[in-house]
């Protein structure tokens, strides 16, 4: 593997750069545990520094020199020492060998693993630190015996000891793009960073172990999250582990497999003295959790090597044991049957098929795909029957697994002889059937077969899941009338209510009625407790309905509050893909709109990486890709991520085909070819008119503003002949719409269609407000252009209020800023920077090799092209245009 790039601790190498030549200042010393980058770290400071300028001698010392007399200065003092002299005497020559070959140059003496000096070495480092000319700089490793002259350096107020901690997340994620040529997926990157717990070379030899095992699909690489430790990681934590009495290995192979362990849980199956002596010697840690104390081991790697030398039998023995052990105590907390349920599953002592699925139905409860996986396969082949082929089908379809699942339910569909089951046993088919396999004649055999079943309660399971497929499939009036008639039985099983309420709340949404939208989803969610266990995969539909009622009303704080909820945690680490597939197509949308160009494409990208494998969100997931790619001026990408979105769609997900018109709009106009995306965004507008769906219509009647189309007519036509315009139809829908945005928007199209200059930017500041960069840039973008001609002088404020917001975003690329880019030859470009920057035209002609009456000429065609009274506008000018740092635009 090539070199790493030297990622992060960008603070610290200032730090250290500024204490080199300083006057009077320090030296200073990075202390830290092995391998968190103490040796990069002086390297790269070192490398910063101008020979030149300074005389630099880098020392690494070893234990292989530790025993030898000025063993650590070997590559700095000659070969030969004088003879006869005391060791007081040595030393002062040494010190002076080194000013001689200094030359006057401030010395800097640059020491990695000073610890492991020499006394001699040592005592030197000691004295040149002491010159006024000379700087120190270096590492030392936590926990080990430093010599007494190192010790001295900060005791005596010679150099500072900082101490280096581990890499945050976003630097080990940061560290992972750059080392493997493209950024990783989310949950990826946290996995890996929870076992490097941020030190870069155990990342490194993490990376190496999963080299197999790391893929790349859209540009994003994702860790299937199999890892084979290699020998060099293997002996780099045995080596920190150290040897183990047999008192104390069995203290950190219990906490290896049953972490987090109750102290009291783990004293009394060991001696309490062994505890203590594992928690001195830095292999436990022990945290508070509420009002128990648990037990954890101090790295994440120790439990991958610790289970890896466990012989099998002794690991069941010891699976066994913390069962037991949790058993006599009573499984009191929420996780206690789970881990219960696993240990006894992984031991071979699992017999108790309830205790199986009940703990199958938390672990998917917990969005745990994986695990729920193995617990519900074991508890079918233990006799677990329907239910337990029921439970398994359902985890299978959301583990990307459809056809598993048919497979499952068929094997079973003998053994079903009562209604109740025979409901739970369609709807689960029907699911997989439907959005697992994306055949709509599901909808149709799930009706028919749902008519079958006698009792009112089970048939009003059936007609939930009918009700929700057939909005899936566009079939509104039907889906409607069976969620409420669901909502009308009392004796509906909450579950079937609840998903009957989601189906209306996320229809209530794309009408524009945010508010019953609003009420309907917190009330699904007040249940979540009564649902949960019996139908988990709710949470999705309500996470759908709640997130297509936040992007219609531009809620973009209320995205951010989802995507940083439990849910988005549980989903992330449970491997629950439709979940944080989805959830990455919201942050990739509110980042968009924020301007976050970058952001926004990157994270789409990691949703249409984790969604490759499903249909369901896969073409929502390429069509908010297409966006960001569109937003930052890149067709080629847009293009390609359309093709995708429409590939990947799947038929059965047409209440999505709003954002997916939406987007081929947005690419079209990207392509420069306005008309083709007015005429495309005119025929979806009057399509989601004639569908009712008016929260979707808004944000497209919205989009041909920014095009400048709002005096373009949509709708039918009116009994005076005519049709309405953008502008009118927005007015109309600003009443019928809920929310603050309908109300902004319609301002935006009269404003627009009005000409209005300071009507735009009355409304860039209400999108300003709502972090709607993009819309404010675009509304202040507008009014520029419409003032274009007015007084000298008159534009310069607003072009200071465009710059601001260009600032706040990516390099960002729309067709109304592209309106102000100027056509300006490579020679005005030129000139109009440095004019900017203050220079003077006879500077400047002296600079360019021109006249002074040339650059004078030159600058009144950029001062008329760009609309600008003289240089006192100049630079806002250019800082207010697409790029909006005063360079040429590509």
């Amino acid at each position: 593997m090539s070199r790493w790039e030297f990622v992060g601790r960008r603070d610290e190498l200032n730090r250290l750069l500024s204490t080199i030549g300083r006057p009077g200042g320090r030296g200073l010393l990075f202390s830290g545990d092995a391998g968190v980058g103490k040796s990069r770290l002086l390297r790269e400071g070192v490398s910063e520094l101008s020979p030149e300028r300074y005389a630099i001698w880098s020392i690494a010392a070893s234990a292989t020199t530790a025993a030898l007399p000025f063993g650590g200065l070997v590559q700095v003092l000659p070969a030969t020492q004088p003879q006869g002299l005391s060791p007081a005497g040595i030393l002062r020559w040494a010190v002076d060998v080194l000013q001689e070959q200094a030359a006057g140059r401030p010395i800097v003496l640059a020491i990695d693993d000073a610890h492991l000096l020499d006394p001699p070495s040592a005592a030197l480092v000691h004295l040149v630190a002491r010159s006024e000319n000379a700087t120190v700089i270096g590492t030392l490793r936590n926990g080990e015996q430093i010599p007494l002259p190192i010790r001295a350096l900060w005791t005596d107020d010679l150099v500072e000891l900082v101490e280096l901690g581990p890499l945050g997340r976003s630097e080990t994620t940061g560290l992972l793009a750059a080392i493997l040529g493209g950024p990783v997926d989310a949950g990826s990157s946290d996995r890996l960073f929870q076992l490097c717990a941020g030190n870069p070379l155990l990342l490194r030899e993490l990376v190496l172990a999963a080299d197999d095992e790391l893929r790349r699909t859209y540009g994003i690489w994702t860790w299937t999250g199999r890892l084979e430790l290699a020998p060099s990681l293997t002996d780099l934590i045995d080596t920190r582990i150290g040897q183990l009495t047999p008192g104390v290995r069995a203290v950190v192979e219990l906490v290896a497999f049953g972490e987090p362990l109750g102290l009291q849980l783990l004293e009394r199956a060991v001696d309490p003295a062994d505890v203590e002596t594992a928690e001195e010697r830095g292999l436990i840690t022990l945290i508070h959790d509420d009002r128990r104390l648990n037990v954890r081991l101090a790295h994440p790697l120790y439990g991958e090597v610790m289970r890896r030398h466990c012989p099998v039998s002794r690991t069941r023995r010891l699976q066994a044991t913390l069962a037991g052990l949790l058993e006599q105590v009573g499984t009191r907390r929420r996780d206690d049957l789970l881990r219960v349920a696993v240990w006894r599953l992984d031991s071979g002592t699992a017999q108790d098929v309830a205790l199986l699925l009940d703990a199958a139905v938390q672990a998917f409860g917990r969005y745990d795909v994986p695990l729920a996986t193995r617990l519900a396969r074991a508890a079918l082949e233990a006799g677990g029957g329907t239910d337990a082929a029921e439970l398994l089908a359902t985890i299978l379809m959301f583990g990307d697994r459809p056809d598993e699942a048919i497979s499952v339910l068929d094997q079973v569909a003998g053994e079903i002889h009562d209604d109740r089951r025979r409901s739970r046993w369609l709807t689960v088919r029907g699911m997989v059937s439907y959005w697992g396999l994306n055949r709509e004649s599901t909808v149709e055999e799930i009706a028919a077969r749902g008519e079958e079943l006698r009792d009112p309660a089970d048939r009003t399971r059936v007609r939930a899941f009918e009700a929700i497929m057939r909005l899936h499939r566009l079939d509104v009036d039907v889906a409607v009338r069976l969620a409420q008639e669901v909502l009308d039985r009392p004796a509906a099983p909450m579950a079937a209510r609840e998903l009957a309420r989601c189906t209306l709340a996320h229809l209530q949404a794309a009408q524009g009625q945010y508010q019953r939208s609003a009420t309907a989803i917190a009330r699904v969610q007040a249940e979540a407790a009564c649902w949960r266990a019996d139908m988990p995969y709710l949470q999705l539909a309500m996470e759908l309905a709640r997130g297509t009622r936040l992007t219609l009303s531009g809620d973009l704080p209320g995205i951010d509050a989802i995507v940083a909820d439990e849910f988005a945690d549980l989903a992330g680490a449970g491997d629950f893909r439709l979940g944080t597939g989805y959830l990455a197509i919201l942050q990739a949308y509110a980042a968009r709109l924020r301007g976050r160009g970058d952001e926004a494409l990157r994270t789409s990208l990691e949703a249409c990486a984790v969604l490759a494998t499903s249909r369901v969100y896969a073409g929502l997931a390429h069509a908010e890709r297409a966006q960001a790619a569109a937003l930052r001026g890149d067709v080629t990408h847009a293009a390609d991520a359309m093709a995708e979105a429409d590939r990947t769609h799947a038929p059965g997900m047409a209440v999505l085909y709003p954002w997916l018109e939406q987007a081929r709009g947005a690419v079209q106009a990207a392509t420069g070819d306005l008309p083709a995306a007015t005429k495309h965004l005119c025929a979806l507008a009057d399509r989601l008119r004639e569908d009712g769906l008016a929260g979707h219509e808004l944000l497209v009647l919205l989009d041909l503003v920014r095009f400048d189309q709002a005096a373009a007519p949509v709708g039918p036509t009116c009994t005076d002949g005519g049709r309405r315009t953008v502008a009118q139809r927005l007015a109309e829908l600003s009443e019928k719409v809920d929310g603050v945005l309908p109300p902004l928007v319609a301002r935006f199209g009269r404003a627009a269609a009005d000409g209005a200059p300071d009507a735009l930017l009355a409304v860039a500041d209400g999108f300003a407000d709502r972090e709607l960069t993009v819309y404010a840039a675009e509304a202040t973008a507008m009014a520029l252009h419409r003032t274009r001609n007015a007084r000298a002088g008159a534009t310069g404020p607003v072009r200071e209020r465009l710059a601001d917001l260009l600032r706040r975003c990516d390099e960002i690329s729309t067709p109304a800023l592209r309106r102000l880019r100027p056509t300006l030859s490579d020679r005005e470009w030129e000139v109009a920077r440095l004019a900017a920057d203050g220079v003077t035209s006879r500077a400047i002609a002296e600079r360019l090799f021109l006249s002074t009456r040339t650059v004078e000429n030159h600058l009144q065609r950029v001062y008329s092209k760009l609309g600008v009274a003289g240089r006192g506008e100049l630079r806002a000018a250019l800082r207010s245009m697409p790029g909006h740092d005063g360079t040429e635009p590509d």
